[in-house]
C-alpha cells in the first residue's frame, strides 16, 4: 500500500482536526498569564559571595544588588520630614476629619513650632501622648523643623517607666487622658513638666496634680504662634540630626528605646513606596487607611509616606491607645476585625484604596467574604476551582465572570463600597499563616504584599512581591514567607551551622539587619547598645532563607 492512501482523508478527518486544533490554540491563546515574570520571583535576593564562619552571606534584595547604592530618600528634594509636604500641590485632601491643602497644613505646623519654641528650648524633648490625628502630625513636623526631639510610645504601659527613665521637657496630652497623666506626675512628685492639652476634657482634673504643673491649651499655643510665626527664626536642621525617640517592650519585658534621625524616616517613606509595582503605584487619588499606630516607627512612615503622595489617610479604632471615645457606627454583624477595618470609613475620607493592616485583619475579611459567598453554593464551588487554577498561573483578576457572578455581592456586602475601590494590601505587624494566602487572593481578588516589620526600623525589613502568588511549601507550622530584604536594608543570619550550610541546607539563624532605615538602639537597663562597629542591630528573630532568596521568619530567641 502506497503512503498517499494513507493520506487519503474524508470530512469527517478533517473536522475532528480542526476541532482539535482550534481547542489546543485557545487553550493556550485564552490561558491567564502570569502578572509577573517567574524569572524575577526565582531569584529575589542578591547574596554576598563571602561569608564568615557562623554566619550566612549579607543578603540585599536583587534588584539593589551587592554594588548597588541603598536608596535614602524618596526624591532628591526631600532630605527633612518637613519635605514630605510639597509646596507645589495645591488640591486638598483629607486627613482624618479635616479637608486640608498643603499651604494650610505647614501655615499650621509652622504656627504651633513658633508658639512651642517659645515655651521650651531647643534639643529639648516633647512626649506625644495622642492618639493619631492631624493634631499628632502637626506637633510631630512642627517640633522637629525647631530640633525639637518627640517622644513616641508604642504601648500605653510604657509611659510611667518611660516618664521615670526619660523625662521630657513637655508633653502633649488629649484631653480625654489628661487626667491619667496628672495622676501619674504627681505620684511620681514630678511637678515639673509643662502640658499641652489638646481639645477640652469632659471630666475635671485632679485638683492637686492640676496645680503643681502648668497646663496650657493647644488652641492657645498655635494662636500665639501665629503673632510671632515670621519673627521666629529657625534652627539649621541637618538629615543626620535626631528626629524622634520611641519606646517599645523588648519580648523579656524590658524598656528599650530606638533614635530615628531625619534619614531613617526619608528611607522608611522609600521603602514603603517600593512595595508598589507600576501598575498600582500611589498617588493623590489613593485614599491610605492604616491599622498601624503613628506612635510606632512604622505607622508613622506610613502616614508620612501619604503625605508625601498626597493622598487622604485615615488610621482604625484600634490604633487609639489613650482613651477617647470609640464609634458607636453600627456595623453589619460581622468578626470584630471587619469591623475595624471598616471604623475608618465613618470619618470622610474618600473610599480607601490601600490598607496596611495586621494578618487578623485580613484573616477576618477573607472569611467574612467565603462565608457569605457560599451561599452562592453550585456557583461558589465553581467559581472558587476557577479562580484557584488562575491563581496557580500567577494570575489574578477582579473583572472575570466568577466575581461578576459570586465574589462581587459577597465584597460589596461586607465592606462596602470598598469593595470596588480597594486595590492592595500590606500585611504585617505578624506571622501570617501560608494557609491564609490563597483564600485571601480569591475573595478579595487583590495583590496583598507580605511584610516584616521590627520596631527599630520605620519601613519593612522585609517584603513580598505584590504579584508573587506562588504558593511554596513550608515546613509544618512555619507562616508565609515574607520575600527579600526591602529595597534598602542588608541583611545577615547569624549562629547558622556551617555544616549544614555547606551541605546545601537552607541557613537559619537569628536575623541581623542595617541600613538607611535602621534606627539606634540606646542602652538598656545597662546593658550596650546591641550593635557593632558596622552598624549592624539584633532582631532578636530566627529565620531560614529559602532557595529562591525569600526570607521565613518563623520565631523569636527565647532566652
Amino acid at each position: 500500500m502506497s503512503i498517499s492512501e494513507y493520506l487519503v482523508t474524508d470530512d469527517l478527518t478533517v473536522l475532528l482536526g480542526f476541532i482539535g486544533v482550534s481547542v489546543f490554540l485557545l487553550q493556550n491563546l485564552y490561558k491567564p498569564q502570569p502578572l509577573v515574570h517567574p524569572i524575577l520571583l526565582g531569584r529575589q535576593s542578591d547574596a554576598g559571595r563571602v561569608r564568615h564562619s557562623g554566619e550566612s552571606a549579607v543578603y540585599r534584595h536583587y534588584g539593589t544588588g551587592q554594588m548597588g547604592r541603598l536608596a535614602v530618600k524618596p526624591d532628591k528634594d526631600v532630605d527633612l520630614v518637613d519635605d514630605f509636604i510639597k509646596s507645589h500641590f495645591e488640591s486638598p485632601r483629607t486627613l482624618w476629619s479635616t479637608k486640608i491643602t498643603n499651604a494650610q497644613l505647614k501655615e499650621r505646623i509652622s504656627a504651633f513650632g513658633a508658639g512651642i519654641s517659645r515655651l521650651i528650648p531647643e534639643e529639648s524633648s516633647v512626649l506625644l501622648l495622642l492618639n493619631d490625628s492631624l493634631e499628632f502630625v502637626i506637633a510631630d513636623l512642627a517640633l522637629a523643623k525647631h530640633s525639637i526631639t518627640s517622644i513616641t510610645l508604642s504601648s500605653r504601659k510604657l509611659l510611667s517607666r518611660v516618664l521615670e527613665a526619660h523625662p521630657p521637657t513637655a508633653i502633649i496630652v488629649g484631653a480625654d487622658f489628661l487626667p491619667h497623666v496628672l495622676e501619674l506626675i504627681y505620684d511620681a512628685r514630678e511637678h515639673h513638666h509643662k502640658i499641652i492639652v489638646v481639645g477640652q476634657s469632659g471630666t475635671n482634673p485632679i485638683p492637686k496634680a492640676a496645680r503643681e504643673v502648668e497646663l496650657i491649651n493647644w488652641a492657645q499655643v498655635e494662636a500665639d504662634g501665629v503673632q510671632v510665626n515670621n519673627a521666629t527664626p529657625l534652627p539649621t536642621v541637618h538629615p543626620s540630626d535626631p528626629f524622634t525617640l520611641v519606646f517599645h517592650e523588648t519580648p523579656v519585658g524590658g524598656l528599650q528605646g530606638v533614635r530615628f534621625t531625619h534619614s531613617n524616616f526619608t528611607a522608611g517613606v522609600t521603602a514603603i513606596r517600593s512595595l508598589f509595582p507600576p501598575s498600582i503605584a500611589l498617588s493623590s487619588l489613593d485614599t491610605i487607611v492604616s491599622g498601624h499606630s503613628l506612635s510606632t516607627p512604622f505607622g508613622r512612615a506610613v502616614a508620612y509616606t501619604a503625605l508625601y503622595e498626597c493622598a487622604s489617610f485615615a488610621t482604625m479604632d484600634s490604633t487609639r491607645m489613650y482613651g477617647g471615645h470609640d464609634s458607636n457606627f453600627v456595623f453589619k454583624d460581622l468578626p470584630h476585625d471587619v469591623k475595624d477595618v471598616l471604623s475608618a470609613t465613618k470619618l470622610p475620607i474618600p473610599l480607601p484604596t490601600v490598607l496596611f493592616i495586621h494578618p487578623e485583619h485580613l484573616h477576618d475579611l477573607s472569611m467574612s467574604v467565603t462565608s457569605r459567598a457560599k451561599r452562592s453554593f453550585l456557583m461558589y464551588s465553581l467559581g472558587w476551582r476557577h479562580k484557584l487554577a488562575a491563581l496557580t498561573e500567577g494570575f489574578l483578576s477582579r473583572e472575570s465572570l466568577w466575581d461578576r457572578m459570586v465574589f462581587d455581592r459577597a465584597r460589596e456586602y461586607v465592606m462596602g463600597g470598598m469593595a470596588n475601590t480597594l486595590k492592595t494590601t500590606i500585611v504585617s505587624g505578624g506571622p501570617l499563616s501560608n494557609d491564609a494566602l490563597a483564600p485571601a487572593r480569591i475573595t478579595l481578588s487583590i495583590p496583598h504584599v507580605n511584610a516584616h516589620i521590627h520596631p527599630s526600623a520605620t519601613g519593612p525589613l522585609f517584603a513580598t512581591h505584590a504579584f508573587d502568588l506562588q504558593s511554596l511549601p513550608s515546613a509544618e507550622g512555619e507562616p508565609a514567607h515574607v520575600g527579600p530584604p526591602s529595597v534598602n536594608v542588608e541583611v545577615k543570619l547569624t549562629g547558622v551551622q556551617d555544616a549544614e550550610v555547606e551541605r546545601g541546607s537552607d541557613p537559619k539563624g537569628e536575623v541581623v539587619v542595617r541600613g538607611p532605615p535602621i534606627g539606634v538602639l540606646l542602652p538598656r537597663d545597662g546593658i550596650e547598645t546591641e550593635t557593632d562597629g558596622e552598624g549592624w542591630v539584633k532582631t532578636a528573630e530566627i529565620a531560614r532563607v529559602m532557595t529562591n532568596g525569600a526570607f521565613n521568619v518563623t520565631g523569636l530567641i527565647t532566652p
